[in-house]
């Protein structure tokens, strides 16, 4: 696989995390950037996937009403807590 020389200047307390981890996990500097910058567009990746999604459902108005969430919520404090059912989102428009 092609690659490219990627250079960033980062605070001088990230430099030395990323060197006491290459150093104990006897990896290079290079390969911990490499596996953090992955991990961290992957996790970008499925927020603005899960973000698409989450607006599509309020444009189907696939919502739970926020009245029902906070009455719901309050009763988990009260002397019966558990006594409202948990609010579930209302069907799809058609």
């Amino acid at each position: 696989m092609p690659t490219r020389v990627l250079t960033a200047h980062v605070p001088a307390d990230l430099a030395e995390k990323v060197d006491g981890v290459a150093e104990r996990l006897e990896r290079s500097r290079g390969w911990i950037v490499k596996q953090a910058l992955s991990a961290w567009l992957d996790e970008e990746e499925m927020h603005h996937r899960m973000t698409l999604e989450a607006l599509a459902d309020v444009d189907q108005a696939r919502i739970v009403d926020h009245a029902d969430v906070l009455a719901w919520a309050d009763s988990l404090g009260s002397q019966t807590p558990g006594a409202l059912p948990t609010p579930r989102r209302k069907p799809a428009r058609r």
